[in-house]
């Protein structure tokens, strides 16, 4: 802390530069800052004799600090506060979004897209289902795009991962709504998935070039040890979902479930040619082939909208 003789220093030079501006008018007389013009009418109010206006205080011998005496009332001086300063926003927290930007799947979903691309087990299906039945609710008039790579109930491995419920439950879903369902197989369609690829609508339903599609016998997931009841009992039941497998699959493709039964004793693999003899889809997708709507014109995406042109005023 300054002591009272520098004090005393800043104080008569402030009041002689004030007393004398044509000799101190180098050091300017205005100046910019409130705080300085305010302690410079404070410095010529108060003056600077030592002995007659200002009684600053003594040193206490018993301490190292000074410290003012109780009596001493020095002028009170405020810095004027700096006004607020508003500057057009142009930073990036100004630009930045107020929520996260959507995933993939939410994008597709938003252009009546469904993809599977995973094995199906019940999260894949949950999901398929929920995005079925949320585009019918969107609008049931316009088509639904399936497009499919997916190895079934079974890994690329084979081994199984899901039970043949969870591809009759899409089937069921696809037949339950309204909208047409398109189906573009890419990749592989495998078992249960090439179900579903061919029950797409009648002359919607298609392949890539290089896509493969394969039936097989339905696969159960193994469930540790079992009574011979129990044995006996499960064995029925994937005797039923193999007769519901091919009664769906006599509906898509028109071939008889005994043939169908023949066929699927082994891995049937089929290539687009191949599988559309056989039913599964009516065509292979090329660079011309038109599988998705049109793109629509400005008109449309304002009346989709709900915007109403209107005509422009007379001049």
């Amino acid at each position: 802390m300054p002591g009272p003789d520098s004090l005393l220093h800043s104080a008569q030079c402030l009041h002689t530069c004030f007393s004398h501006p044509r000799k101190y008018r180098h050091l300017g007389t205005a100046p910019r800052s409130a705080f300085l013009t305010q302690t410079v009418r404070s410095a010529k109010a108060w003056g600077c004799s030592y002995r007659q206006r200002c009684r600053v205080g003594t040193v206490r011998a018993s301490a190292d600090l000074w410290t003012p005496d109780q009596h001493l009332h020095l002028p009170d001086v405020h810095a004027a506060a700096a006004p607020a300063v508003v500057s057009p926003g142009s930073g990036y927290e100004d630009h930045k979004p107020r929520t996260p930007p959507p995933d993939l799947p939410s994008l597709l979903l938003d252009s009546r897209i469904t993809y599977l691309g995973m094995p199906l087990v019940p999260a894949v299906t949950e999901l398929i289902i929920a995005e079925l039945l949320y585009l019918q609710y969107k609008d049931r008039t316009k088509p639904i795009f399936l497009y499919i790579n997916s190895t079934g109930t079974s890994r690329a491995d084979g081994e199984t991962v899901g039970f043949e419920t969870e591809g009759t439950a899409i089937y069921d879903t696809m037949q339950y709504v309204t909208n047409e369902v398109h189906t573009v197989g890419v990749g592989v369609a495998i078992g249960q998935s090439c179900m579903l690829l061919s029950a797409g609508t009648k002359g919607k339903r298609f392949m890539l070039p290089h896509a493969t599609a394969m039936l097989q016998q339905p696969r159960v997931p193994p469930t540790g040890q079992r009574q011979a009841v129990e044995i006996q009992i499960k064995w029925r039941e994937v005797l039923a979902q193999k007769q519901a497998m091919l009664k769906i699959l006599s509906q898509t493709t028109g071939h008889s479930p005994e043939k169908l039964d023949k066929d699927m004793q082994r891995p049937l693999y089929m290539q687009p040619r191949d599988a559309i003899e056989y039913g599964v889809i009516d065509g292979v997708v090329r660079n011309e082939t038109s599988i998705i709507d049109a793109v629509m014109s400005p008109e449309q995406w304002d009346k989709e909208a709900g915007l109403v042109a209107k005509p422009a005023p007379a001049q």
